[in-house]
């Protein structure tokens, strides 16, 4: 294969750096792409020969796709509608720094602030990393207020710098440890893996972004599943299928004992305490729970 085919062959794959990075790593480890990063970290390897990967900030990636200097990315749907990009969102993915949960974008002021909504910050002034997001924010309220761009530590400069931050939160607590409340939300976002739309209409790029997407949410649907295996005897089956729940319904097979069989399902984790005890008392034996990595539906 000539050095243009190999070129032509490959996905250059945006990964965000920074807070998203060890969540998406492990991510994509379940998915099945191992990634490491080396002394360029710019460029980290994944162990996929078709993948080209390239280690930029999250706030940036959306621009590079749009562009086509990248193929595809993950980023967050903060950063692409702050940026405004024309891009492809071919999945959400529901991850995030801390956990498997949407994260939110807040109009934030101190706890003696008199501010009690937004209208109260005309003519005041707002620090915030997304002034795009912000400045569209204020302007759908008919509010008129200085937004400034802040380059970190934003909740320390509420009262004395500014009147009000907007800030990026997951759980709330950096707000609540600096006096800050909540005053609204501003926009609610989740990761996202977003392609190039001239990407996608080569063949071979589209089929590899496709088959990302497939492994990662499948990756993202195992991470609060488990699954349950059992043995039982034939005459107490419909008792042991009627406690499962399942995608579709439990795996049932006959042993090489006469009269038992091994039944199998896909469960909710957070469920499992109480199946368990369930399962038991309705003829279940040998219970067992294992891990997943990837569920496809």
């Amino acid at each position: 294969m000539s050095s243009k085919d190999t070129t032509k062959n490959r996905l250059v794959l945006g990964l965000p750096k920074g807070s998203l990075q060890e969540a998406t790593f492990a991510m994509l480890q379940k998915a099945g792409y191992k990634v490491s990063v080396g002394s360029r970290s710019y460029l980290p390897n994944v162990d996929d020969p078709e993948i080209d990967a390239r280690l930029i900030r999250a706030q940036e990636i959306s621009r590079y796709v749009e562009l086509g200097m990248l193929d595809a990315g993950i980023t967050g749907y903060d950063w692409i509608q702050e940026n405004g990009s024309d891009v492809y969102e071919v999945a959400d993915l529901i991850y995030a720094k801390q956990g498997m949960r949407p994260v939110r974008w807040v109009l934030a002021v101190h706890n003696d602030s008199s501010v009690q909504s937004v209208r109260d910050l005309q003519g005041k002034r707002i620090a915030t990393e997304a002034v795009g997001l912000t400045k569209r924010y204020l302007a759908k309220h008919g509010v008129q207020a200085e937004v400034e761009f802040s380059w970190g530590a934003t909740e320390v400069k509420v009262p004395e710098l500014v009147d009000a931050i907007v800030e990026l939160t997951e759980t709330g607590s950096s707000l609540r440890a600096n006096n800050l409340r909540i005053v609204d939300v501003v926009l609610q976002s989740t990761t996202k893996f977003i392609a190039n739309h001239k990407a996608l209409q080569d063949p071979f790029k589209k089929h590899k972004i496709e088959q990302i997407a497939m492994l990662l949410q499948g990756a993202l649907a195992a991470e609060s599943r488990v699954l349950l295996k059992m043995n039982a005897p034939e005459d107490k089956v419909a008792a042991v299928s009627k406690i499962l729940p399942a995608l579709n319904a439990p795996t049932v097979n006959h042993l090489s004992t006469v009269g038992w069989v091994a039944i199998e399902s896909v469960v909710e984790e957070r469920i499992v305490r109480e199946l368990i005890p369930q399962l038991k008392r309705a003829g279940a034996e040998g219970i067992i729970e294992l891990p997943l990595n990837k569920v496809i539906r």
